[in-house]
């Protein structure tokens, strides 16, 4: 026999209590939808603005359920604008009572896609019936083409370095080199 055990997890339920990294033990597993197979990995966050596609803020977390939504509160706090109204446009994952109320606490307007499916949505119709909801929803679809270059230009697809705080300088830097890429063709785009 030799070093590694033969073990067979087939058939049971892998949890983070079982399945512990032996070289990141930051590392959290996390499945991406209910078919797929679960991962050790981090989140990765961002937020963009509306208008030209810039990344604002950028943050990496340990990955768990509440995640997302803690980390999309914590830099809608980041966004400047003192007391102007802000708007945050988030998908269907963030529709729920308490994220929105805490956006509306912090003087955000939760431009959030209504997850209607068996349930009644968090945003309401005051929202909603804005012009501005509609090209959010339109414009927030840019974040995919963000995770999209991260992943196969800036080579994050499966990161090379072990522990959050790592992590999270190399998707800052992969941010900043996106955000410098994205100007050059505005700006080629505008001549």
């Amino acid at each position: 026999m030799g070093r590694n055990r033969e073990l067979d997890w087939r058939g049971q339920r892998r949890r983070n209590e079982t399945h512990e990294s032996v070289t990141d033990p930051e590392a959290r597993l996390w499945r991406k939808s209910q078919t797929a197979e679960a991962k050790l990995c981090y989140l990765g966050h961002v937020v963009t603005e509306n208008r030209h596609g810039l990344l604002v803020n950028v943050r990496v977390t340990q990955a768990y359920g509440q995640a997302e939504r803690e980390a999309a509160l914590a830099m809608a706090r980041e966004i400047p604008g003192g007391s102007k109204r802000v708007t945050l446009a988030a998908d269907r994952g963030y529709d729920t009572q308490g994220f929105v109320s805490q956006l509306r606490e912090m003087n955000v307007t939760p431009h959030v896609a209504q997850n209607t499916s068996g349930r009644r949505s968090a945003v309401d119709g005051r929202t909603v019936r804005h012009e501005g909801y509609g090209l959010s929803q339109r414009a927030r679809k840019r974040v995919e083409q963000v995770f999209g270059w991260l992943k196969t230009v800036a080579g994050l697809r499966k990161v090379r370095w072990r522990g959050c705080e790592k992590v999270g300088w190399m998707v800052t830097l992969a941010a900043a080199a996106y955000n410098l890429v994205r100007m050059r063709n505005l700006m080629a785009a505008a001549a």
